[in-house]
């Protein structure tokens, strides 16, 4: 694997991946509110509402577009409820409000998170 650098250090860039498990089924409708909600505790600018498909392997997928980039949204039921949430900006957000407002909007048992 090559070495990591930062080819563009002039343009901000804040990764953050947040999963769980939470305590009821996630659905389509779960996801969209998330996600709006979402652009809310990061001051992001929406661009288009959320959009959302279902694979009948693999669960529930969204995705919403700022206006500083996005994020996806990623939902099981099997082999356990889980969720995933990868959000990627060129603004900076506050990660640990991010954490607080996802294990509160799911009422996770366990959540954890990793900023890049």
């Amino acid at each position: 694997m090559l070495e990591f650098k930062d080819l563009a250090p002039s343009i901000h860039r804040q990764r953050l991946v947040v999963e769980g498990y939470p305590t009821f089924v996630i659905t389509d409708e779960h996801i969209k509110e998330y996600l709006q909600k979402l652009s809310v505790v990061t001051d992001m600018i929406t661009l288009i509402e959320p959009v959302t498909h279902i694979s009948d392997l693999y669960g529930w997928a969204g995705w919403i577009h700022w206006e500083t980039s996005g994020a996806h949204f990623y939902s099981w039921e099997r082999p356990v409820q889980f969720f995933s949430v990868d959000i990627y900006t060129c603004k900076a957000f506050d990660p640990e409000a991010v954490v607080e407002f996802t294990r509160e909007y799911f009422r996770t048992t366990e959540i954890v998170a990793k900023e890049f």
